[in-house]
């Protein structure tokens, strides 16, 4: 019988090795509640629909029917999260999941004789979040347990950029979202070269897309992007630019960016001012660190060219001016803590 109060969990996975050890760490929780296991798409299907679990963790490879068609089918009837449990996915698998509805990712644990207490801990994490983030939320305030990047750059932030996608790992609690100045008949491609080199799935922003973890969102070249709140968390809109407004002479404008995350995401976001001319992203990394946004800036010596750095120094929005690789590494630590941690 299920229990009232806690998370329902259906756990489907081919390997009974899988199922038992993923199975011992969710009869652990006081809060999560293991409702049924099944092998193979077409059983977890019948499950699903019996059960009405509050989440679902998902294997990709499996007979029968796998992950992918699970998820095809799947979501065209429900719309309960999905968590892929996958240690050897490679980033087109991702991307392909996350396209066909998954919530997110999470690395399985080793198969052994037990987990070891931080597989056991990020697991149980990140089935809450997805239940929170399922659930309805005060406006402005979705809870979730990953922060979000907000990246504005300009003359020579391609490859500023791509070298910060390129180092971050798939397990990290962050979500990207990154303005470059930049024509809108180059975005596109910028994007695909940034999702090649990276095991994060990145794509040109469309409007109303959720922003999840382990995902990158390129602002398209022509349009200005803001966060804004989602019926299951932030999301992305997509405005053209006004001059009236302020928001026409930047473009994609890194200052509406961040001005739009500060209001909704505060402390879960961090912003990051790279390379480039003049000033945009200045009063926006300002509004950021008044929000308790953690906010960067990259240092002279790595910069192609400072301005919009030092812009954003001088406009007193800077909590930490940091080399490429230093940045990188900041953002790698944040991403292993959830948005609580001190």
């Amino acid at each position: 019988m299920r229990e009232a109060r806690r998370i329902g969990a259906l756990l489907v996975d081919d390997s009974a090795v899988a199922r038992r050890l993923i199975g011992s760490v969710l009869e652990t929780s006081p809060d999560v509640q293991l409702l049924g296991e099944a092998s193979d798409g077409q059983e977890a299907l019948r499950l699903a629909a019996d059960l009405q679990p509050d989440v679902i963790l998902l294997d990709l490879e499996m007979p029968r029917m796998d992950g992918f068609t699970f998820l095809r089918f799947l979501r065209a009837r429900s719309a309960t999260p999905v968590l892929v449990l996958s240690r050897h996915s490679s980033r087109s698998d991702v991307r392909r999941a996350l396209e066909l509805g998954a919530n997110g990712f999470v690395q399985k644990p080793l198969l052994g004789t037990s987990v070891s207490l931080a597989e056991a801990r990020a697991l149980l994490d990140r089935i809450r979040s997805l239940r929170q983030r399922d659930a309805p939320a005060a406006p402005g305030a979705e809870a979730s347990d990953f922060r979000v990047v907000l990246v504005g750059a300009s003359t020579g932030g391609p490859t500023a950029v791509q070298r910060i996608l390129a180092a971050l790992e798939l397990d990290l609690r962050l979500a990207v979202v990154v303005a470059q100045h930049m024509p809108a008949r180059f975005t596109a491609a910028f994007a695909e070269r940034l999702d090649r080199a990276s095991a994060f799935a990145v794509r040109e922003a469309r409007d109303g897309d959720p922003v999840l973890p382990g995902q990158c969102l390129v602002a398209p070249g022509g349009r200005n992007l803001a966060i804004a709140p989602g019926p299951s968390g932030p999301r992305v809109a997509l405005h053209a630019p006004s001059a009236a407004a302020g928001t026409g002479r930047y473009v994609p404008s890194i200052d509406l960016l961040f001005g739009s995350a500060a209001e909704l995401l505060g402390p879960r976001a961090i912003g990051v001012v790279l390379t480039g001319m003049g000033d945009d992203g200045r009063e926006g990394l300002r509004t950021l660190r008044a929000a308790g946004a953690l906010t960067l800036a990259e240092a002279q010596e790595t910069a192609v060219v400072f301005g919009m750095p030092k812009a954003a120094v001088e406009g007193g929005g800077v909590f930490e001016v940091l080399g490429l690789q230093d940045i990188i590494e900041r953002l790698r630590d944040a991403g292993k803590r959830t948005p609580t941690d001190p």
